[in-house]
C-alpha cells in the first residue's frame, strides 16, 4: 500500500504565497516604469486598452472592465477618464439601459496597445527572466512558467 503525500503545511503556504507575491511586486514595478516611461501609459490604463481592444464590439461595461482590471467603480471611472482625456476611450451610454455606461477604445486607443504590447512582453519576460536565477524566487519563476505550459 502506497502512502498518499503529504498536505502541504500552511507555513509553507504561507512562504510559496510571499514568494509569489515579491515576484509581482518586482514585475509589476518593472511593467509600470517602462510602460510610463516608453508610452505615457500606467499599468492599469495598458490593460484597459488591452481588454477594450479584445472585447467584442471593443467595448465593456464599466463595471466589467472594473472587475476584470481589478479596479473598484471610481476608480475605474477615473482611468477612464484619462484614456478619454488622451483621446484613447470614450463613455458610451446604453441604448437599452441608459443607466449602463460602457467604455469604448478608439482607434488612437487601439494603435497605443498595439505599440505598447511589444514593450509589455518585453518589459515581462526581462523582469521574469532577472528572478529565474535567484535562490528565493527561481523555484517560484520555475513552477510558473511549468504551469502555464
Amino acid at each position: 500500500m502506497t502512502t498518499p503525500p503529504a498536505e502541504p503545511s500552511r507555513a509553507s503556504d504561507r512562504t510559496v504565497w510571499n514568494r509569489v507575491l515579491a515576484l509581482h511586486t518586482h514585475v509589476e514595478r518593472k511593467l509600470a516604469l517602462e510602460l510610463q516611461r516608453r508610452h505615457g501609459l500606467g499599468l492599469s490604463e495598458y490593460r484597459s486598452l488591452e481588454h477594450l481592444h479584445h472585447a467584442e464590439k471593443s467595448e465593456l461595461r464599466m463595471q466589467d472592465l472594473a472587475e476584470r482590471v481589478g479596479l473598484g467603480q471610481s476608480s475605474v471611472t477615473r482611468l477612464v477618464g484619462r484614456l478619454e482625456a488622451a483621446g484613447f476611450a470614450y463613455k458610451d451610454l446604453c441604448p437599452s439601459d441608459r443607466r449602463g455606461v460602457y467604455a469604448v477604445i478608439t482607434d488612437e486607443g487601439r494603435e497605443r496597445y498595439r505599440a505598447a504590447r511589444a514593450t509589455y512582453t518585453e518589459a515581462l519576460s526581462s523582469a521574469i527572466d532577472t528572478f529565474a536565477d535567484d535562490p528565493g524566487l527561481g523555484p517560484t519563476v520555475h513552477a510558473l512558467r511549468a504551469a502555464g505550459g
